[in-house]
């Protein structure tokens, strides 16, 4: 362990040793000399010379040390090296817990998740970013702690880059039998299509048949028994947030809709509908075998705002006719999915190469300032309570 002091001007404070010390060698001037009639007429002898000598020491030597910590407190001592563990095992969350290595002394075991907790507690059931966790650890724990970690066959949580770390890490890769057994209810779900909302005017009441075709074709892929779609007209209330909106009416939108979209919602307006990109140019999204744009969307606040280039007739949309039209509108309404963050283990282990970053220090501020009060109280209770006699 290394002390080391960020402001060493601070240690000039010393000088007021000088203070208490004073004191004390003042209060020998406190004493009063008094004449006695009787021994007026008694020859006078040598005066003894009088010795330096300091009364009620202990206080003088608490008084002496509050200074001292005073003054350490104005040099910002820092403590480098302070006790810590010698290895850390960390284990993903997906790791059975029989495969984890007894306890040893001198060994932190803990899970590879956000706070890093004690391997007693139970870990989180959803993937967490490993390569975000792992470059933390290693710039947080001292240089000489070893690390070793856990993980199954297929990690997941994995980015997009392969951890560069300072440290040397043990990685294992556990086998199949290390993993914990997945039931049938924890398989990966398709994502639900929600109902599709449309709101026409009485101009494009023949065009909202596509779309009621579409959303019944949407609830049959996922064998849903409730009523698809909510077809009405444009002065019916707009939608939750989470469903996908069509919007068949020209002119400018209005205000209500445009809020909408801005809190996260996803609408497709019509081609003659008039909205406000606040100067964003729509990008295409929806093209047709010939390489038509049939769709151009933009992001509008929390939403996206997506506008049909075409009228809605067989004749200037032939898709509208095809099998494919709920596919080809599903992937226009379905939200970007996550990235890619199954890796296999073996393929991200950490490498080295990566500065090594700079040791934590621990700060002696907080405790100083407890020393500092009790020395204070302790002070107070002695120079308040009853002193000694005073010698000649």
């Amino acid at each position: 362990m290394n002390l080391v002091l960020l402001l060493p001007l601070g240690l000039a404070a010393l000088a007021a040793w000088l203070i208490p010390l004073l004191i004390h060698l003042r209060r020998r001037s406190e004493q009063q000399r008094t004449d006695f009639a009787a021994l007026r007429w008694l020859p006078a002898r040598a005066r003894l010379r009088s010795r330096l000598r300091f009364e009620e020491w202990l206080l003088l030597l608490v008084r002496l040390l509050l200074l001292a910590a005073l003054t350490l407190l104005l040099a910002k001592p820092m403590l480098f090296g302070g006790p810590h563990a010698k290895q850390w095992v960390v284990v993903a969350p997906q790791v059975d817990r029989a495969a984890i290595p007894a306890e040893a002394d001198g060994v932190e075991r803990r899970w590879l998740v956000p706070g890093f907790p004690s391997i007693e507690e139970p870990p989180p059931e959803s993937p967490q970013l490993v390569g975000s966790l792992l470059r933390e650890l290693d710039a947080t724990l001292p240089a000489d702690t070893r690390l070793t970690v856990l993980v199954p066959e297929q990690l997941d949580g994995a980015d997009a880059e392969r951890p560069v770390l300072h440290r040397r890490v043990d990685w294992r890769v556990l086998d199949r039998a290390a993993m914990p057994r997945k039931t049938s209810s924890g398989a990966r779900k398709a994502t639900p299509r929600p109902h599709l909302v449309v709101r026409h005017d009485d101009s494009r009441a023949a065009a909202a048949r596509y779309f009621r075709a579409a959303a019944i074709a949407w609830q049959a892929a996922q064998a849903d028994e409730t009523p698809a779609g909510d077809v009405a007209g444009t002065e019916q209330s707009l939608p939750a947030i989470d469903k996908p909106l069509v919007w068949l009416a020209s002119g400018p939108l209005p205000a209500a809709l445009q809020t909408w979209i801005r809190n996260g919602g996803t609408a497709l307006v019509d081609s003659a509908a008039s909205p406000s990109a606040n100067g964003q140019s729509l990008v295409p999204l929806w093209h047709d075998e010939q390489g038509n744009v049939l769709v151009t969307g933009v992001p509008l606040g929390r939403g996206r705002l997506l506008q049909l280039t075409r009228p809605l007739t067989p004749d200037a949309m032939p898709i509208l006719l095809e099998a494919t039209f709920p596919e080809q509108l599903w992937a226009l309404f379905a939200p970007a999915p996550p990235p890619p963050s199954r890796i296999a283990a073996r393929d991200y282990a950490p490498a080295t190469g990566a500065h090594a970053w700079p040791e934590k220090p621990s700060d002696l501020q907080p405790w100083l300032l407890l020393l500092i009060a009790g020395l204070f109280v302790i002070e107070r209770w002695m120079a308040s309570g009853r002193r000694l006699a005073v010698a000649p």
